[in-house]
């Protein structure tokens, strides 16, 4: 009777043991869930888990849409954000459109602000005119101001969240995200450190390229579309005199636009670059009226859907190409 009990005990610890295993294995196979909130972080995430199993990397928002300044989530992002582990963020107030929708969707979801800890933050340049005058000129009192007023204060006249346009920065983003994968998914550690490492350096090798040719420019003076290229002009030494939109997607008035020429034959520029997320006419009008060149650069904000992990890398060497081109050399 003893060695009956005995037996079946040994059966059922054997039976405990295995189905202990398989819980345990499955928890080790579970896989990280990732995503990133615009295009530039995704394919930086991209970079950074090559190699890595168990982790799955997928963007928030379409690939095409560029900064979200005034994005609204749809349902396919809720769902997208209801089964995420980790949420990579660009931060200084990019992801503004977040807020209570975030918590509702997934109140235990891992937020990494990829800006967290990085030094020399810009402001928004182009902000000199004062937005918040009523018609009599006298300035609103605090309670007086809207909604809009609000966001655009948050959006245009504090932190520059552009960061991502600079290689020198976006090496700086690297090294958070990484860190940040690391901590949150040991198994991967090493690679992300290694591939973090060797993306930082690809960042700064690009950087050193763009700073030497700001050394080596005719005219370092530029107009820009709006405040993205902001960290890009300030690792190459350039100096943006004016933007064409204050608020990023709402064109300028006709007396913006006048104030915009006067500025850039007082000053001296060389050339008005818009960016192909936005219509390029009113700068070409400009480019016109104060006789300067005019070009597109892009900040890598948005692309194709299957991306080519080096396509940032592309696009800022054609940028590259293109200053040098139209701002001529001193050398």
């Amino acid at each position: 009777m003893k060695r009956n009990v005995l037996k079946l005990c040994l059966v059922f610890l054997g039976c405990c043991s295995v189905v202990l295993f398989r819980q345990t294995e499955a928890s080790a196979e579970k896989t990280l869930k990732v995503l990133a909130s615009t295009f530039p972080l995704y394919q930086i995430t991209r970079n950074l888990t090559v190699g890595a199993s168990g982790i799955e990397v997928d963007l928030m928002i379409p690939a095409q849409m560029g900064c979200p300044h005034d994005y609204a989530l749809t349902p396919q992002d809720m769902r997208k954000l209801a089964k995420a582990d980790m949420l990579i963020i660009n931060g200084q107030g990019m992801e503004e459109f977040l807020g209570a929708p975030l918590q509702k969707a997934n109140p235990a979801l891992k937020i990494i602000d990829s800006s967290q800890g990085i030094g020399q933050i810009l402001q928004y340049s182009g902000m000199e005119q004062d937005e918040h005058k009523d018609h009599d000129g006298e300035g609103k009192h605090p309670h007086d101001k809207d909604l809009h007023e609000d966001e655009h204060e948050q959006h245009h006249g504090g932190p520059n969240p552009h960061l991502f346009a600079s290689p020198r920065m976006a090496a700086l983003l690297a090294g958070n995200i990484a860190k940040a994968l690391a901590e949150f998914h040991p198994p991967g550690a090493q690679v992300y450190a290694a591939n973090g490492q060797g993306y930082s350096q690809r960042m700064n090798r690009l950087a050193d390229d763009l700073a030497a040719l700001g050394k080596r420019l005719a005219n370092n003076r530029i107009v820009t579309q709006h405040g993205v290229f902001d960290y890009l002009a300030r690792d190459m030494g350039l100096e943006v005199v004016a933007v064409v939109q204050a608020h990023a997607g709402q064109e300028p008035s006709a007396a913006e636009i006048l104030t915009i020429v006067k500025t850039i034959r007082a000053k001296k520029a060389g050339a008005i670059f818009t960016e192909p997320q936005y219509p390029e006419s009113v700068g070409k009008t400009i480019a016109k009226e104060a006789s300067i060149a005019a070009a597109r650069l892009d900040p890598a904000a948005n692309g194709p859907e299957q991306a080519p992990l080096n396509y940032y890398e592309q696009v800022m060497r054609s940028n590259l190409n293109i200053l040098g081109k139209t701002l001529g050399s001193s050398n």
